[in-house]
């Protein structure tokens, strides 16, 4: 289970030049496969000596009568919850502010890891700057310049030593693990309940009921199941209010550990920016995915409603074609007993091995019916392909042009390796 690393300052003090530095990259990118959006507050980094999931923060601001600044505010203190380890960004140039030393204040009474970042230091010029930085008295204090890079890579050492080793899950891998994920108040733990069959989890209409990770191990047909819910009650003095934006992190570590993700979906509010970025995410973890729209009972229909809300899913996800849609009542438990057999379907899928020689017959067949464009004047070479691992399933082609093939094409070749082998599409 990767750790997390939280972002925390007052605005532009460069919090969110340092989450580019550390990924690696502008995080403002998107994909080539369209609705996939990476303009997120949260990544996975794998640049260092032990992985971890980062997440940027808006501007905090302890004291303020603005609205907008107070959710910023908010968010940040979820994410200093979350994480495992808080970077609190300052900024050089405008030296120690009194919203500073109360954050300071706030942050020595976290039982976590905390680093202390002086931004915009970008030489030793700047360095007479830093003198009421060091009245703080805290320890952790580096001086940084995240746009030049300056110091980021001592910073690091110190931040992955102070990161908690990951634990490995009980069970082998004969267990399907199974994380239910979704946003506030879409029935996650009362499907669960359902599924179990009794009351695991607390089910509250209130959102943000639901905290930390339960894991719950369970047979059907012979078969052990975990089930992964990003659920637990809220503990006294946890009164931050849970903003819907910043719930996606709930379902961070569970999609990390899990091989099916049940994406759930409130069936009243319809698809909504949050719901896609948990699928978003689940999608770039690699994990097989099905959607299960909850709460079906409670609307009313006709004949095609089933299918507009199909299209729109469709529309929505255009990155997970090949999940399957499933229309559930964990209230009254209609069509739960659905949920299993399809999770058993994917997990066929997404555990399949196929032998190098078919794989290489079908390969070569898309290759020769559809050649890849042009790159550069030249025509891209393909040699072959092999299955280098499984859940997911997962192939390496050998070509002359890697960086020639464009995004349509491999979507062409994915496509024609599901269709060969029996890997679902929509």
């Amino acid at each position: 289970m990767r750790p997390i690393v939280a972002i925390v300052g007052r605005p532009n003090v460069g919090k969110s030049t340092l989450f580019n530095r550390l990924v690696g990259r502008r995080k403002a990118m998107v994909d080539d496969m369209p609705g996939v959006t990476r303009d997120r507050n949260y990544y996975n980094v794998d640049r260092f000596d032990a992985p971890f999931i980062l997440i940027d923060t808006g501007g905090f601001e302890p004291e303020t009568d603005d609205r907008l600044q107070q959710q910023m505010r908010e968010q940040s203190q979820l994410a200093m919850e979350e994480a495992d380890v808080v970077l609190f960004v300052m900024d050089g140039r405008s030296g120690l502010t009194p919203a500073d030393r109360e954050v300071v204040d706030m942050l020595r009474r976290v039982d976590k890891p905390v680093f202390y970042l002086i931004n915009k230091i970008d030489g030793e010029s700047h360095e007479a700057n830093i003198g009421d930085f060091y009245a703080l008295g805290v320890d952790n204090l580096f001086t940084i310049s995240a746009e030049h890079k300056r110091g980021i890579g001592d910073l690091m050492e110190e931040v992955v030593k102070a990161l908690p080793k990951g634990k490995a899950d009980e069970g082998d891998e004969e267990v399907t693990r199974i994380a239910v994920v979704g946003r506030p108040n879409v029935g996650k733990s009362s499907l669960v309940n359902r599924l179990l069959g009794y009351e695991r989890v607390v089910a509250n209409p209130t959102p943000g009921t639901t905290r930390d990770s339960i894991d719950t191990y369970f047979t059907c047909e012979k078969k052990r199941y975990m089930l992964i819910d990003t659920a637990g009650i809220r503990r006294k003095g946890k009164t931050t209010e849970k903003i819907e934006k910043f719930s996606v992190v709930d379902a961070l570590r569970s999609i990390e550990r899990a091989d099916v993700v049940l994406i759930v979906i409130d069936a009243e509010e319809g698809v909504t920016e949050q719901d896609t970025k948990i699928a978003g995410y689940a999608y770039e973890a690699g994990r097989a995915c099905i959607f299960v729209v909850n709460k079906w009972d409670t609307l009313a229909k006709d004949n095609s409603s089933i299918g507009r809300f199909v299209d729109k899913i469709r529309t929505e996800f255009k990155y997970l074609p090949f999940a399957p849609i499933l229309f559930v009542s964990a209230k009254s438990g209609q069509r739960i007993g659905k949920i299993i057999p399809e999770v058993e379907n994917v997990m066929a899928q997404y555990a399949k091995r196929v032998t190098t020689s078919e794989l290489n017959r079908v390969f070569s067949e898309a290759t020769t019916a559809h050649h890849a464009p042009l790159f550069q004047g030249r025509r891209v070479k393909f040699y072959y392909t092999t299955q280098v691992g499984t859940r997911p399933p997962t192939f390496v082609i050998f070509t002359n042009r890697p960086e020639g093939i464009h995004f349509s094409y491999e979507r062409y070749l994915v496509n024609k390796l599901r269709d060969a082998f029996g890997f679902v599409r929509g």
